[in-house]
């Protein structure tokens, strides 16, 4: 199927037949402000141990609306207990913290401040913290749903948590990691900088000595649970073995985009599995990250040149029990900045390619619907649906004048996806300002 491409001209009448495909299979779905009965439409996902929620961009209010609505359905109605998503672990940590009504410090360590803080840090997350609060007031301790990070990016922060952890609980152990994490010292605020250093041959690696460090946090675990009871040493070895894959990520970034992509995605997915081991075998998880990282990867370009994500992973160890649903638009308006720490902007979306799977899903004409392929009772629709077509991906960065190229690629959607979630026109999340945040408490996670 790699083969295929999509530049081989489709006839209209085999585009019109996966049209009516896709039309005679849609399930309308209720308004977003009906969270109850928009949420009830995804019970039949309900039974997975991983339910995984793209979206097609970082930026869209309806994506993170319509995730949070199902969310909420799978934790109230459900049992499930882990909202992980595609940020780094320190910034979701304190909004972990919140969420369960555990201490939230006070300080300058706002969750999500740095570049793209629209991506966590808008109305729609916000909401649904809040909500998440309220839901565990009266749950008990173990049983309160947690909110955490799956990404790789944080270095910086990570080694200032392990740092302040050992602080606490071993002051001799704390002076000889900063003599370790001091490798590291004159690249923290700009890791990439380390990477290149590296490459050039002007630095030795630090992964020696950093995963030295996390053998030996390991090796005391059991003194330093009698010291914290758990939660606190957990969160500190996540963060050294963030500090350990960030190090590698920044070093392999430069030897190319398949590696540094493979590691990321790895990581994500380790982390994820230990969020579930954590809270034993009949623990359940949703995870919010975008289209690229939960759909399965080995249908589509990204694949087949060698890329993997943390969808396939699910796939490989989960097999049905991950659910992977994908998120589509068409047109409307998007938060997104032109180029890597630009200022954001609220950006048009261009109505989607004519040689694309989302022309297919806008030619439906039905607006909101859900498309679920699953079962035997729907091989017409995945056989029609199983031709290699464009895809658009939009990140925090939008090219419009460069879309082909910058944001579309070939993929087989009936074996990237379980199902679709299509909102045909869209509009831009609303990011939180300091207006926001009056009358809150200073714990409050976004610092506002």
């Amino acid at each position: 199927m790699a083969g295929l491409s999509w530049k081989q001209r489709e006839s209209d009448a085999t585009l019109e037949e996966t049209i009516r495909a896709v039309r005679s299979s849609a399930e309308p779905l209720p308004h977003l402000e009906d969270i109850e009965a928009f949420g009830a439409m995804f019970d039949r996902f309900a039974d997975a141990k991983v339910v995984l929620l793209g979206e097609a961009t970082h930026g869209t209010s309806e994506f993170y609306r319509a995730r949070a609505a199902i969310t909420r359905r799978l934790i109230e109605r459900h049992g499930f207990t882990i909202v992980a998503v595609e940020a780094d672990w320190p910034d979701a940590a304190r909004i972990d913290a919140y969420a369960r009504h555990r201490h939230v410090p006070q300080g300058d360590d706002a969750a999500f401040q740095r570049f793209p803080s629209w991506m966590w840090r808008n109305e729609e997350v916000a909401d649904f913290v809040n909500w998440l609060r309220d839901h565990n007031r009266d749950a008990p301790e173990q049983e309160r749903a947690e909110f955490r990070g799956l990404d790789v990016y944080s270095l910086n922060n990570s080694i200032g948590a392990v740092l302040d952890y050992l602080d606490k609980v071993d002051p001799e152990a704390a002076k000889e990691a900063r003599a370790r994490y001091g490798c590291l010292s004159p690249w923290q605020s700009d890791p990439a900088r380390y990477g290149r250093a590296v490459l050039k041959g002007q630095k030795k690696p630090c992964d020696q000595v950093l995963l030295t460090q996390l053998q030996d946090m390991l090796d005391k675990r059991l003194e330093y649970l009698k010291a914290d009871g758990g939660e606190a040493f957990f969160d500190a070895v996540q963060n050294a073995k963030i500090v350990h894959a960030a190090e590698h990520y920044y070093r392999i970034m430069y030897e190319g985009a398949t590696e540094s992509w493979n590691l990321r995605d790895r990581h994500m997915f380790d982390t994820l599995q230990n969020l579930l081991d954590r809270r034993g075998t009949k623990a359940r998880a949703v995870v919010w990250a975008h289209n690229s990282h939960i759909g399965n990867a080995a249908a589509t370009a990204m694949g087949w040149q060698g890329e993997f994500n943390i969808g396939e992973l699910c796939r490989t160890a989960y097999r049905d029990e991950a659910v992977l649903i994908g998120f589509g638009t068409d047109r409307g308006t998007v938060a997104a900045a032109s180029d890597w720490d630009a200022a954001m902007e609220i950006m048009d979306v261009r109505p989607a390619r004519s040689d694309s799977h989302e022309r297919i899903f806008r030619d439906a004409g039905l607006g909101r619907f859900l498309t679920d392929w699953r079962g035997n009772d729907r091989l017409s629709l995945r056989e029609a649906l199983s031709r290699p077509r464009l895809e658009r991906a939009i990140g925090v960065i939008y090219r419009p004048e460069t879309e082909l190229y910058s944001h579309y690629f070939e993929a087989i959607l009936p074996e990237q996806f379980d199902a679709l979630v299509w909102f045909e026109e869209t509009k831009a999340v609303t990011p939180l300002t300091a207006a926001h945040g009056e009358g809150m408490p200073e714990t409050y996670p976004f610092g506002l």
